[in-house]
């Protein structure tokens, strides 16, 4: 009988193994890993836009800390700001197309541990 832990240390070992690897590619795409969960946050949201608002609950960081991630990504050429048109308080957030390539690169590099790692889960569903 397995050990009733067994399948939950697995998916947790390969979620790091993902996570260490997927920074790895972010690194060689020239970007660091929060700058790679910054592109995906932006590329992933509803129109490919976003604000900082949104960026601290989905990044689970602090004002200050996603403000100076996106003024770092946008003078690496990663994001573009744009004033709101209804909110002058509001700045909205969208990948330039330096950092759309790079986002893209990282994407397409991960997908086989992406498979993996679905798989995996598959697996603690049915254990």
């Amino acid at each position: 009988m397995q050990n009733r832990y067994e399948s939950a240390a697995e998916f947790r070992a390969e979620l790091r193994r993902f996570l260490r690897h997927s920074e790895n590619v972010a690194r060689e795409n020239g970007m660091t890993p929060r700058q790679h969960l910054l592109l995906l946050q932006i590329g992933g949201a509803e129109n490919g836009t976003t604000t900082v608002s949104a960026l601290v609950e989905t990044l689970a960081l602090t004002q200050s800390a996603v403000t100076e991630l996106v003024q770092r990504a946008e003078a690496a050429g990663l994001v573009q700001r744009a004033a709101s048109p209804s909110d002058g308080r509001v700045t909205h957030l969208t990948l330039s197309a330096d950092g759309e390539r790079r986002l893209r690169a990282v994407y397409d590099a991960l997908g086989p541990e992406r498979t993996h790692l679905r798989a995996v889960m598959d697996a603690l569903d049915e254990a």
